[in-house]
C-alpha cells in the first residue's frame, strides 16, 4: 500500500482511509479507552496506537486484531514513536515515565522517571536520545544507553515579565519563580536533519532550540503561535525541515517558516529571542468547527492532515491552502492522525 492513513479518537476506533477518495475501508476497535496517538512504522507494516495501553495493529492483516498488546505504563499512553529500523518502539504517559520497548517482547526495555505526566515525546535522528516535554513544564533529554537525564530546559512562557528584560534572551531561562510562570509542555519535536527541535506549552508559546551541539541546546527563538486565552495542542517540524504546525483549540492550524534565514517579520510579533531568526507565520488553515488536535505531514511536506473534535479529519494542499480531502465517519473527537506516504 502506497499511502497509509488512519484517525482514531474519542469513539474507540481506529479508521484507515483511501486518502486520495476518502473512502473508509478498515476499521481497528481500540476497546480499553479513547485513542490518543497513533503512529505507524518507516516500513508501513505495523501501526501502533496507544491509550490505556499499547496495541501494535499489522497494516495488511484483514483479522483486524493487535498482533502485540505492550503494558507496563500505569496510566495513558499520550505518545509515542518508532526508531527508524523499527528496532524498538518509545513513549511517554501520564505515569510520568517514558519507556522503551523491543517488540519481540511486550515489556519494557527501559524506563525513565520523568516526575511528572508526560505529555509528548520525541527521538533523535541522530543519537540514541528521547526528548519528552512534561505536565511540570520541563523539556527533558533522555540517553537510552544509560538511562540517565542528560540535559533538561524548562522555558518561560512569552508573557513572563522576564522576558521583557533585554539582557534576558535564552529562552531556557531559570529566573526567579516571583518572575516565571511554569506552564504544561504539551508538544516536543525534532527535525529530521537534527538541527532543529521545538517545544510548545498548553498557553501557545512556542520555543524553537539548536541540538547539534552534544551537551547544550542553543536558543534560537520563542514566540506565541496563537491567541492568548487559547490552547496549544499540538507542534511538529515537516519533513524537509522548513515548516512548523501548531494545533490549537482556536479551530485553527498555522504553518510557521522556520527556515533559518527565512526571516522577515513575523505576523506574532511577540517575545521573539533571537533578532536574526525569526519564524513566520505562512498560513492559518481555518476550516475545522472545533478544537485541532494532531496533524502530520505527508513526506515531501507539501500536504497536511489535521484532526478535529469536529468529528472530521481534513487533507489540505500547503501550496493552495485549501482543504483537497475531507474524512467524515467518526462519531466523536479526532484527537490523533497516522500517515505514510513515504516511498521507501
Amino acid at each position: 500500500m502506497s499511502v497509509i492513513l488512519a484517525t482514531a479518537g474519542y469513539d474507540h476506533k481506529i479508521r484507515f482511509w483511501e486518502a486520495p477518495s476518502g473512502i473508509n475501508f478498515r476499521n481497528l476497535s481500540f476497546p480499553d479507552s479513547p485513542v490518543n496517538c497513533l503512529e505507524i512504522t518507516p516500513n508501513k507494516q505495523f501501526l501502533a496506537a496507544g491509550g490505556n495501553n499499547i496495541r501494535l495493529f499489522e497494516v495488511n492483516d484483514t483479522a483486524n486484531q493487535p498482533v502485540l498488546i505492550l503494558e507496563g505504563h500505569t496510566s495513558s499512553v499520550t505518545s509515542l514513536g518508532f526508531q527508524k529500523d523499527v528496532e524498538y518502539l518509545y513513549s511517554g504517559s501520564e505515569d510520568g515515565t517514558v519507556k522503551t520497548w523491543d517488540l519481540r517482547s511486550p515489556t519494557f526495555s527501559s524506563s525513565f522517571d520523568c516526575k511528572s505526566s508526560v505529555n509528548s515525546v520525541a527521538l533523535h535522528p541522530n543519537r540514541p536520545e528521547i526528548i519528552s516535554g512534561d505536565q511540570n513544564g520541563s523539556v527533558k533529554v533522555w540517553d537510552i544507553g544509560s538511562s540517565r537525564c542528560i540535559n533538561e530546559m524548562v522555558p518561560d512562557t512569552c508573557s513572563s515579565p522576564a522576558n521583557n528584560n533585554n539582557n534576558s534572551s535564552n529562552p531556557t531561562s531559570t529566573t526567579s519563580s516571583s518572575f516565571r510562570q511554569k506552564a504544561s509542555i504539551q508538544a516536543v519535536d525534532i527535525s529530521e536533519d537534527g538541527k532543529t527541535c521545538v517545544a510548545a506549552n498548553n498557553h501557545a508559546d512556542v520555543f524553537l532550540w539548536d541540538p547539534s551541539a552534544s551537551t547544550n541546546f542553543k536558543p534560537l527563538a520563542k514566540f506565541k503561535a496563537h491567541p492568548t486565552g487559547t490552547y496549544l495542542l499540538k507542534a511538529k517540524i515537516s519533513p524537509d525541515n522548513r515548516q512548523l504546525v501548531t494545533c490549537s483549540s482556536d479551530q485553527t492550524a498555522r504553518l510557521f517558516d522556520i527556515s533559518r534565514g527565512g526571516g522577515g517579520s513575523s505576523s506574532t510579533g511577540i517575545c521573539h529571542s533571537n533578532e536574526e531568526f525569526r519564524p513566520t507565520v505562512t498560513q492559518t488553515l481555518s476550516q475545522h468547527t472545533k478544537w485541532v488536535w494532531d496533524a502530520v505531514f505527508s513526506a515531501d511536506s507539501s500536504y497536511l492532515v489535521t484532526a478535529s473534535s469536529d468529528h472530521s479529519a481534513k487533507l489540505w494542499n500547503l501550496r493552495s491552502g485549501e482543504v483537497v480531502r475531507q474524512y467524515t465517519g467518526h462519531q466523536h473527537a479526532v484527537t490523533c492522525v497516522a500517515l505514510n506516504d513515504s516511498s521507501t
